[in-house]
């Protein structure tokens, strides 16, 4: 099963680097479209900021605020776990390891996590099923848990470019189902 993932995992990370500059920029903002489908003012979403050729998640997050809705965004913690912040805008975002850009707010915690109604994994792939495939480092294995420990129970959507949205996935057993698929496309429902 790992295998599988692993040569998966490689061909997207190659099809997103295949992607121009001008389909990632276009992409960006079609999902940002999308803001007023995922959470109305008054909300808390937990989001991340892409890196590399992710889809583009800047414009989401400035839509998603511009809504009044209240966007907690990850700091990676050196165990690979995720404390979070509050975004205060794109001023207030500041380099970090790995690439990563992090909010300059304070810390709210790893707990954080469960005020969220919507959370906004990253992920290379989803499934009709629900089933994600991430990067492999499982700090949102973490998150996923950390959400069922609590009893919180949030939607789960995963950001992905038209292609990710796959018939199946490998999965293994701790992997956890999401409830949405956002591409530039719209907002597809998973069983």
């Amino acid at each position: 099963m790992h295998n599988d993932k692993n040569g998966l995992r490689t061909r997207l990370l190659a099809e997103r680097r295949a992607l121009s500059d001008g389909e990632r920029a276009a992409a960006a903002l079609a999902l940002a479209g999308h803001a007023g489908e995922l959470a109305g003012p008054g909300a808390t979403v937990a989001a991340y900021v892409s890196v590399g050729a992710e889809p583009g998640t800047r414009p989401l997050l400035d839509a998603l605020r511009s809504r009044g809705v209240r966007v907690l965004l990850p700091v990676l913690l050196p165990d690979n776990d995720l404390d979070w912040a509050e975004y205060g805008g794109p001023g207030e975002l500041a380099p970090a390891g790995r690439g990563l850009l992090e909010p300059v707010g304070p810390r709210l915690g790893p707990a954080a996590v469960t005020e969220a109604s919507v959370v906004l994994l990253p992920g290379l792939a989803v499934d009709r099923r629900g089933l994600r495939l991430g990067r492999g480092g499982g700090s949102y294995d973490r998150v996923l848990a950390r959400l069922e420990r609590s009893g919180a129970h949030p939607v789960l959507a995963v950001l992905l470019y038209g292609h990710e949205l796959l018939e199946r996935v490998p999965a293994e057993p701790h992997d956890r189902p999401v409830d949405l698929a956002v591409t530039p496309s719209g907002v597809h429902r998973l069983d």
